[in-house]
């Protein structure tokens, strides 16, 4: 790859539109949810699953269930998608900590991190 390809390369990956919003670590064993808020939902499945499968997840009770139940009683789920690009840094933090305490009072489920 030339030097001009790799800048491009970089450019497009900077400029890339990321999805924002609101999503659910759902056990089917126990019907125990947790709720999150992600700034880049295409890759907040992976960060969470390489935590749990590592043994090293930061919520000692979905790290449990994990344990007990392995990765395939496990589901992640996109509840919400926020289209965040023309708002601020303050208004979009504002609005996914809105929509993620809604989502956990609607669905019964915990927080998912803190």
């Amino acid at each position: 790859m030339d030097k001009q390809s790799r800048r491009q390369v970089v450019r497009d990956y900077k400029e890339r539109k990321v999805s924002q919003g609101i999503f659910a670590v759902r056990c089917a064993v126990t019907g125990e949810a947790w709720v999150g808020r992600s700034r880049n939902l295409e890759q907040q499945k992976n960060g969470i699953w390489f935590a749990l499968r590592s043994g090293a997840y930061v919520n000692p009770a979905l790290q449990a269930a994990w344990t007990a139940h392995g990765e395939g009683a496990f589901a992640f789920d996109v509840l919400e998608a926020i289209a965040a690009d023309d708002l601020s840094a303050y208004v979009r933090d504002n609005l996914l900590k809105d929509r993620d305490a809604h989502w956990r009072a609607t669905l019964g489920a915990t927080k998912i991190v803190g």
